[in-house]
């Protein structure tokens, strides 16, 4: 390879005294590094998904799983429903207070002081609208993999699930 078929580079800024100047070239290549690529897909699934849900329905990412496991388990309490999402309670309590603000779930009081989430008309209303939007996804993964490559990549990501949660 010459000179003149090497690709132009950019200039870079002169490093500061004590910078280490060289790349440091290691056995984790970032293009090989499976959990990065795992990351970096779901992070532009759920970035796109944010963008969908705020600008067709003005709610996030995390009132759609908010409104989608209500609907599946009615009555789930907003601990339950933070470790069955696998967020911070924090958030949750944000979406709750959100969406019981825009009259999509209704808060019962359950036993012990808990307080049991339900679906309003309305929530479930919003969440039948949001569902194809959030199926968009879905047909992202399917434009690449075939039904079978699906359901074995499934298969996976349940074990590596099931074994973080192990570790932890």
């Amino acid at each position: 390879m010459t000179d003149a078929d090497e690709p132009e580079r950019e200039p870079t800024a002169r490093p500061p005294r004590g910078a280490v100047p060289d790349s440091i070239v290691g056995p984790i290549l970032p293009e090989d590094f499976t959990p990065r690529l795992l990351v970096l897909v779901a992070n532009g699934l759920l970035r796109r998904e944010a963008r969908l849900f705020r600008s067709r329905f003005g709610l996030a990412s995390n009132d759609w799983r908010v409104l989608s496991f209500v609907a599946l388990q009615p009555g789930v309490t907003a601990t339950a429903l933070a470790e069955l999402i696998d967020v911070d309670k924090a958030l949750v309590s944000r979406s709750v207070t959100a969406l019981t603000e825009k009259e999509m779930i209704v808060l019962s009081d359950g036993p012990r002081g808990s307080r049991p989430l339900f679906l309003t008309p309305e929530g479930a209303r919003m969440r039948a609208a949001m569902e194809p939007s959030a199926m968009e996804a879905y047909e992202i993964i399917q434009a690449h993999l075939s039904p079978s490559e699906i359901a074995q990549t499934n298969r996976m990501l349940r074990g590596l699930l099931a074994d973080l949660r192990e570790r932890e």
